[in-house]
């Protein structure tokens, strides 16, 4: 695609399987340095990854030949293997099945790396129902309460 020319910036969320909390800080940079480069393999750029004990926040570029879904699934399948093989958790580690994307314009890059770097704090106040929730209502998606949480 030598005339193609993207920038297509993706704010991506998903959480432990069951939102089981395996993600303890001590780990979650380890974690998140690997998943940086699964999206870099894919020929991604990371802006920056986030998250708490029980899921992961990422702003990530990928290119126009990637779809987001091959993406995720290339990174979920590849990082819990990883978790599994390296860091030997008290249970198995897998990820929920799906996944929230969100489009991003450049005017908010900022804003939104932001806001994924202070997970920690952010969730001092609001669960992670809440905060997607209204991530949802923000970017228009009509929310299924019944399958959202598994």
């Amino acid at each position: 695609m030598s005339h193609s020319f993207t920038n297509l910036l993706t704010h991506a969320v998903f959480s432990t399987k069951d939102r089981i909390p395996l993600i303890p800080s001590d780990i979650r940079p380890r974690l998140h340095s690997y998943m940086g480069g699964i999206i870099r393999r894919l020929h991604g750029k990371v802006i920056t990854i986030g998250g708490t004990i029980d899921h992961v926040h990422l702003l990530i570029q990928l290119t126009p030949t990637l779809a987001l879904a091959e993406a995720i699934q290339k990174l979920k399948a590849n990082s819990s293997r990883w978790v599994n093989e390296t860091l030997h958790l008290p249970t198995k580690f897998a990820w929920q099945e799906g996944y929230a994307g969100f489009s991003v314009s450049m005017s908010n890059v900022s804003r939104v790396a932001k806001y994924i770097s202070n997970q920690e704090i952010h969730h001092r106040k609001k669960t992670f129902r809440e905060e997607m929730r209204e991530l949802f209502m923000k970017h228009q998606i009509s929310l299924d309460e019944r399958s959202m949480w598994n």
